[in-house]
């Protein structure tokens, strides 16, 4: 049952009672003048009679709505019309015996007047009409449920690609390190280098399955990909990282979003004892995670086409709705992301 049909159900006494007024209104208005025309003996059976209509019709209305909204909650209109018209029908010829029956005792019903009959057509086509807007409704929440859920699965999708990108960029410069390790027969650090990078694929393969994480995962991943980086430059790049410990559980962002501004980093700067690299990893007060670190040009361009931050910017408008901040002068680049 949907929002609409909930709120019909718990408010159905009152809604058919606001509707039993209204359509035995021309009785109420004529109230006064049947008054006049009868002797004070015949008041009792009269307004008698009188509450039996209102409450009559309050319990019809009530019954013929929820008979359209849970006996017919996909029938067309005219189909909805002709049962609702053939019910009321049935329930009026009802009526109009009991009435018959009570006028015999000199009790004005007006049974034989057109008033009814318009009285009993209201109420067939008010309830037709309740329930068949029920129905539309019901039909449009439906089609923005599906319209939500594709929408949803295509973000996934194009989450998952983009995602996908980073891991053999990264795959290809961590073959290099161990190649780099074993040409130096370090043993030893050879077999550390694996572990740390087991589980730092452990964490990509499983990034295909996460959308956001909590910034604690992030910059633990950090920590471990920080051992695979000091191997490769032999401590000349260093992380400085500072963050609040009671925020890295209440703040996300973006799996694998640390991973491509450091390989930019890697990337368009030189990296050696006489350009030692500090990547500062901070978190502002207005919620920003800044990742700032010196520019030291290589001497030649990389062959790159920015896929990187490119990636990350489209993830982070995809996932968090908002826009990354790329600063950068002659001696500083800075990467600005906006968590929630």
């Amino acid at each position: 049952m949907d929002a609409f049909d909930l709120y019909i159900s718990r408010k159905l006494p009152l809604i058919s009672l606001i509707s039993a007024i209204f359509i035995i209104y021309p009785n109420l208005s004529c109230l006064p003048w049947e008054i006049n025309m009868m002797s004070a003996e015949s008041y009792p059976l009269y307004f008698t009679y009188f509450i039996y209509r209102l409450l009559f019709f309050w319990g019809l209305i009530a019954w013929l709505i929820r008979y359209n909204l849970r006996t017919l909650p996909t029938a067309a209109f005219r189909q909805r019309l002709g049962r609702t018209f053939l019910v009321t029908l049935a329930v009026y010829l009802v009526f109009l015996g009991i009435s018959y029956t009570v006028s015999r005792f000199g009790i004005r019903t007006d049974f034989r007047g057109s008033t009814l009959i318009s009285q009993f057509s209201v109420t067939c086509v008010l309830c037709t009409v309740v329930g068949y807007i029920s129905m539309l409704y019901s039909k449009q929440r439906e089609k923005e449920n599906e319209i939500e859920r594709l929408r949803f699965e295509n973000l996934q999708s194009r989450c998952d690609a983009l995602a996908n990108q980073i891991n053999p960029h990264f795959f290809f410069n961590s073959l290099n390190g161990i190649s780099s390790l074993i040409r130096k027969k370090d043993d030893e650090k050879t077999l550390t280098y694996v572990n740390q990078l087991s589980d730092i694929f452990r964490y990509i393969l499983q990034s295909d399955h996460k959308g956001l994480v909590s910034l604690r995962e992030e910059l633990e991943f950090i920590q471990s990909f920080r051992y695979v980086m000091e191997v490769r430059f032999a401590n000349k790049l260093v992380f400085s990282i500072d963050v609040d410990e009671r925020q890295k559980d209440t703040l996300v962002l973006p799996v694998l979003s640390l991973l491509p501004i450091v390989e930019n980093v890697i990337v368009h700067n030189r990296i050696d004892s006489e350009y030692k690299m500090t990547i500062s990893i901070r978190l502002t007060e207005n919620g920003e995670l800044v990742i700032t670190n010196p520019v030291y040009p290589k001497l030649t361009p990389p062959d790159t086409n920015g896929t990187g931050l490119n990636n990350l910017r489209k993830r982070f408008e995809l996932l968090m709705n908002q826009h990354i901040r790329v600063e950068q002068d002659n001696e500083t680049f800075r990467v600005c992301l906006p968590l929630k």
